[in-house]
């Protein structure tokens, strides 16, 4: 037969129990919302400008380390010519959006991720062809 003390000792460690569950269940909280995944977003570009693209880049905003071609097989037209890329993958709050023309010169422009976004592209931009 167990003693007063016996049982109260049992509840005890059963109260203390439940509590720490339930501290360490409030802990992992602030884990599981800091644990998010990437943003998407669609992202269009007009081309507005005399030139043709012939291939669309993204990369992470710090990086130039590009990832593959976007628009592979495809082109951007001039004169109103546009492409969207929808579902883009962010893991960063912005991408680079790089263009090439058919003389091989670049256009590069950031947008934010998490929202549908539209470049356009006008004969004003300043193309880097690596001079």
């Amino acid at each position: 037969m167990k003693t007063r003390f016996a049982k109260s000792k049992t509840n005890t460690n059963r109260i203390f129990a439940i509590v720490l569950t339930g501290i360490g269940i409030l802990a992992t909280v602030p884990l599981l919302l800091g644990a998010h995944t990437p943003a998407t977003t669609s992202i269009t570009v007009v081309n507005n400008s005399s030139r043709e693209i012939r291939h669309v880049y993204l990369s992470p905003t710090n990086q130039d380390n590009w990832g593959p071609d976007q628009i592979a097989g495809s082109m951007i037209g001039s004169g109103g010519g546009s492409y969207t890329l929808n579902n883009v993958s962010c893991s960063q709050a912005d991408i680079k959006v790089i263009t090439e023309d058919q003389n091989g010169c670049f256009l590069y422009q950031v947008v934010a991720c998490g929202q549908s976004s539209t470049w356009t592209i006008t004969n004003d931009a300043a193309p880097d062809c690596g001079n």
